[in-house]
């Protein structure tokens, strides 16, 4: 039944997205994805530059003039791969830049009883953000070797990690917004499953190319419908926001 419950959450989420007000949002957070991987992609690009040589002796061979070319290209196919790690943090990065904005149009719009959010200020968002965002890249560090040991179920150990700490994440900071520290973390350990589950469901997507851009702002919106699900909060369509 909970499942149930959380699979209509991120169904509703998902044309949470195609209100005006989200969709300037998620082309917000598509642009800043896409530069941030850019970003990354042009530094490594940089580093290949300056650390090989524009000719290479080999022995028998003599000078080879295409190796730069050959790594340059060759990075091209690693940052691909790459980002199916880097959308993870990039996800968790945004949160504090989208969640307010899209948390406040999704309450508008189906909780029109609540009126407006008095919680976390947007910097205290951002800097638990960034907080979080050391967690889970020092988490993914440390589950390297389980990758590396655990094989084709690699993805398992992935999707379970990370739907666990983004789901946390998105749900505390959406909680924070309405209750007190102490009650949002006592709603979270109450209903850990949902909070998991729902964060697995965000994560999957997170290592699908392209649709993974969208994933920040539609797990912003899905969380937002968690939260007062479980809180109790009946949805009451008004105006269109």
């Amino acid at each position: 039944m909970a499942r149930v419950l959380m699979l209509g959450d991120f169904l509703t989420a998902v044309g949470d997205l195609f209100r005006p007000r989200a969709l300037g949002v998620l082309g917000l957070g598509i642009a800043l994805s896409i530069a941030l991987l850019l970003a990354v992609y042009a530094g490594f690009v940089q580093l290949i530059d300056w650390t090989t040589p524009d000719v290479l002796t080999l022995p028998w061979v003599g000078e080879v003039h295409w190796v730069k070319d050959l790594l340059s290209w060759g990075s091209l196919a690693f940052m691909l791969v790459l980002s199916f790690f880097l959308m993870v943090p990039v996800a968790s990065l945004f949160t504090g830049l989208f969640l307010e904005t899209v948390a406040a149009s999704v309450e508008a719009r189906h909780y029109p009883r609540l009126g407006p959010a008095q919680g976390a200020s947007f910097m205290q968002a951002l800097q638990d953000s960034l907080n979080f965002l050391l967690l889970l890249i020092g988490a993914n560090i440390l589950a390297l070797l389980g990758y590396v040991t655990l094989g084709p179920a690699a993805p398992l150990l992935f999707w379970g990690m990370n739907g666990y700490l983004l789901g946390r994440e998105y749900f505390q900071m959406v909680a924070l917004r309405r209750l007190p520290r102490p009650e949002a973390n006592a709603l979270r350990r109450k209903y850990w499953g949902q909070v998991w589950l729902a964060g697995v469901l965000m994560t999957l997507p997170l290592t699908v190319p392209v649709l993974n851009f969208v994933v920040p702002v539609l797990a912003a919106a899905s969380f937002t419908h968690l939260f007062h699900r479980l809180r109790g909060e009946r949805r009451g369509v008004v105006t269109p926001r």
